[in-house]
């Protein structure tokens, strides 16, 4: 017996698949495979099928979105998950200054309204406290500042970063929380000083400054991931290139239609 007649196949047929076991489609899916590995790899293991495929698009690729996810679902290729939405707690107004962003999360132009928090990095040296300032045009990080310890010059000087590199003209909101740091002298009279107009959220609404607060998920999410820095040094050098290298350059947005934030921006002037 042969084995064309244990197969239950025709002669033809199987001298073809012996010579080519692989169909046209598998052989370009093992290819793309490769492309779809090496931009997942790129973005740190946070992309997903979205980004993975207009990474493909951008580099010349005809594929669909559904083949990409497909593959990447075969191939167990997953974006980072985790660190669930924070639950909203209507509060207080602020006495300090009013809510004047008003959850209006997309303007028309840069440094319009800038969104600034602070957040907790875990070290073994002790907390490493990152304050940042994010224009809410293009989504970018103007201005940043780490610190051991909770001081208002952390915030002030995050905000003297984003005034130092993007000299607004025109006068700029600055929306933050309730938190002291942004309730002190030093921080209302720098504000003054330079054109910007305070703004905060109502006491303990996360929803109000969701923005920042999305941007820190995205941060623990993609490069911190629960771990524990040796140093706050180390920490200072991970989060910079996260910041500086990654997200400002390269990451891309859902918000900015795929693309980074520095690339939107180009494009829109």
């Amino acid at each position: 017996m042969t084995m064309c007649r244990v197969l239950n196949v025709c002669r033809s047929g199987f001298y073809a698949w012996l010579h080519k076991p692989l169909s046209d489609r598998a052989i370009e899916d093992q290819r793309l495979l490769l492309l779809v590995r090496a931009s997942y790899a790129a973005s740190g293991g946070v992309y997903g099928a979205p980004r993975v495929f207009l990474d493909l698009r951008e580099a010349g690729e005809t594929c669909g979105k559904h083949r990409v996810a497909r593959i990447m679902r075969i191939n167990k290729i997953k974006a980072l998950r985790g660190y669930k939405a924070p639950r909203a707690i209507a509060g207080r107004p602020s006495i300090i200054a009013p809510n004047r962003l008003q959850r209006q999360f997309t303007v028309e132009r840069p440094d319009h309204a800038w969104v600034t928090d602070i957040t907790y990095i875990r070290t073994w040296q002790g907390w490493l406290y990152l304050a940042v300032v994010i224009d809410l045009f293009a989504r970018n990080v103007v201005g940043w500042s780490m610190k051991p310890t909770l001081a208002k010059e952390l915030v002030v000087d995050a905000l003297l970063m984003a005034v130092w590199r993007r000299k607004p003209t025109d006068p700029v909101i600055v929306h933050s929380d309730q938190g002291s740091q942004y309730g002190s002298g030093d921080w209302l009279r720098f504000c003054s000083e330079h054109q910007l107009e305070p703004s905060m959220s109502r006491r303990g609404n996360c929803w109000d400054n969701a923005v920042a607060e999305s941007f820190f998920s995205s941060l623990k999410k993609e490069r911190i991931k629960k771990r524990i820095y040796k140093t706050r040094d180390l920490a200072r050098a991970d989060i910079f290139d996260y910041i500086e290298v990654f997200y400002n350059r390269t990451r891309r947005h859902s918000h900015l239609g795929g693309v980074s934030p520095e690339a939107f921006e180009r494009a829109s002037f």
